[in-house]
């Protein structure tokens, strides 16, 4: 037995503490603390890297991807309440698009002369709710693409039916829906809606943001927008978020 060791499991944790206790050890015994403690020290290390090694072979989970589409088709009250219900879409913000910066206020915006029409940018998973899914409900939900400068008591230029495509694939699919569309003869008329390379959103006031869930006994909302909600869980129960 070595001096001063006396009692298993009793070795003072700190370094001083060991340094101490095993210089009142006979040699031999203080050869052998340093041996077994060095072991001990060298195979946790290699635990440590073995440990380390095993989680940089973990891939991190992947974020989802997201994409945007930005629509126009009348007031963007309606326009946003509509799309807020389909999953996979994660942000709807209204806004404006087709103009300059500078006019992007929706009091400028209201005259009819600034070249904005009031649109959402809507931000989606496309791995949940496809960008064609998309414009099936932009179509024939959302506000009706027959109607070129107005959409219900809503009358002007801002208030046009517009896809402001941000890709080539975009401005394909759209093509493609409204050739669908049209071949199965959807509407009485003609489909006016305008495909435009989207050049920038701008958003809008904050007021105007989810101004139908904040306001859902607005006399305009209950008139115009809660029709389209009503429509939507009718016609397309399969897309909506489990809350809808």
């Amino acid at each position: 037995m070595c001096d001063g060791l006396t009692t298993a499991g009793r070795l003072p944790s700190t370094a001083r503490a060991v340094s101490a206790l095993a210089a009142r050890a006979n040699p031999r015994c203080y050869d052998g603390i340093v041996t077994h403690l060095t072991a001990l020290r060298t195979a946790a290390a290699l635990a440590l890297a073995g440990l380390l090694s095993a989680l940089a072979g973990v891939p991190a989970a992947a974020a989802p991807r997201t994409e945007k589409a930005v629509l126009a088709g009348g007031c963007f009250w309606g326009m946003e309440a509509v799309f807020d219900e389909l999953r996979g879409v994660t942000n709807v913000v209204s806004g404006f698009s087709g103009g300059a910066s500078a006019t992007a206020h929706y009091d400028m915006v209201s005259t009819g002369t600034t070249g904005h029409a009031e649109s959402v940018e809507i931000t989606y998973d496309p791995a949940v709710v496809s960008y064609k899914q998309l414009l099936q409900v932009y179509f024939t939900v959302a506000h009706d693409p027959t109607e070129l400068d107005y959409q219900g008591p809503d009358h002007g230029t801002q208030y046009r039916s517009a896809i402001f495509y941000a890709s080539p694939e975009q401005k394909r699919v759209a093509e493609a829906e409204i050739r669908e569309l049209t071949a199965a003869h959807a509407f009485n008329a003609p489909i006016v809606t305008k495909l435009v390379p989207l050049r920038a959103f701008y958003p809008a006031e904050a007021y105007h943001q989810h101004f139908v869930a904040r306001n859902p006994d607005y006399p305009y909302v209950v008139y115009n927008d809660l029709p389209k909600l009503k429509t939507l869980r009718e016609k397309y129960p399969g897309l909506l978020k489990a809350h809808a």
